[in-house]
């Protein structure tokens, strides 16, 4: 994991999120169609989660629509040792998060609205340069 990133940078977004939320403990920014655009991880190898994110939207995403419940903002996979949380950034990108067994979902779920902008903005920036 990257020391002391810029908090507006990409990767400074997602060691935001880290410190601010109990039991995160990794998380890729991708692409829908699978592509890595950054990633703070130890373990996990980026590439594969990225590409295993877009699949777990699409059935989501697919879910929701069948179901008729609205729009998909979330993806969240409880694990016997952790959870595995896909959430949507805007039509083009995916968080991606790894939490531990003590995650705070509650406050994942109060943070997470306030990542997904900042990465939005920062995503929106990065294309308009």
């Amino acid at each position: 994991m990257t020391e002391n990133p810029p908090p507006d940078s990409l990767t400074g977004i997602l060691a935001s999120l880290r410190e601010r939320v109990m039991g995160v403990s990794e998380s890729v920014l991708s692409t829908v169609d699978g592509l890595l655009v950054v990633a703070d991880t130890d373990t996990v190898h980026p590439e594969s989660v990225a590409a295993l994110a877009a699949a777990t939207l699409g059935v989501g995403r697919r879910m929701a629509d069948t179901a008729g419940v609205g729009v998909l903002r979330e993806v969240v996979a409880r694990c016997g040792s952790g959870h595995v949380i896909v959430v949507a950034v805007g039509d083009r990108a995916l968080l991606t998060v790894k939490g531990d067994d003590g995650l705070d979902l509650a406050a994942f779920q109060r943070e997470s609205p306030a990542t997904v902008e900042q990465l939005t903005k920062a995503l929106a920036s990065d294309v308009a340069h």
